[in-house]
């Protein structure tokens, strides 16, 4: 019986597990964080940051994508909703060309992936906006990513907009009508 209970309740967990974690790929931190919840991100100036350039094409700082509308999409190479979500930030690249740019920030940790996984992973997607990587963890120091993938729209003046924790299909309907909100279309 015990053997049984243990089965029972190893399924009970499993499914809240998968429950919680919605349409992302489960938690990678708290909500919270030094910079305050994810809620409170909204409105205020986005934090800029240094992060390995990997790939792609476009700014790699926020500084340097100053004056376009960037989606700032922060991801993992195990992120099966991640993989979804790039071929859809690159249909809004193209779309806009250079009024919007993507700025992908792994937030694998080194010894859980190479630069060559995260070129694999941008090709495999079609992804060729500019994809870095927060080795450091300088980048999730300033932005909650309470699961992946995590995106802070943000405006032309540098001041996030909007924020998605999770992926899920249908999102880049509602990214799109920020996008084109904040570019007066």
């Amino acid at each position: 019986m015990t053997t049984k209970l243990h089965r029972i309740l190893a399924a009970v967990f499993a499914s809240s597990a998968i429950a919680l974690a919605g349409a992302g790929c489960g938690p990678q931190q708290d909500a919270k964080s030094p910079s305050g919840d994810i809620a409170a991100m909204i409105g205020k100036p986005a934090p800029d940051f240094t992060a390995e350039s990997v790939t792609g094409e476009g700014p790699t700082t926020l500084k340097d994508a100053k004056g376009t509308v960037v989606v700032l999409d922060f991801w993992a190479t195990f992120c099966g909703p991640c993989k979804k979500s790039f071929p859809k930030y690159q249909s809004l690249v193209e779309q806009f060309g250079g009024e919007v740019n993507v700025l992908a920030v792994s937030t694998d940790d080194p010894e859980d992936a190479s630069k060559e996984a995260l070129i694999e992973f941008a090709n495999s997607t079609g992804a060729k906006f500019a994809v870095v990587w927060d080795k450091n963890k300088d980048a999730v120091k300033h932005y909650p990513t309470p699961t992946m993938p995590t995106s802070y729209v943000i405006d032309k003046e540098g001041v996030i907009k909007h924020v998605h924790a999770g992926y899920k299909d249908g999102e880049e309907d509602e990214i799109m009508a920020e996008v084109k909100a904040l570019l007066g279309k």
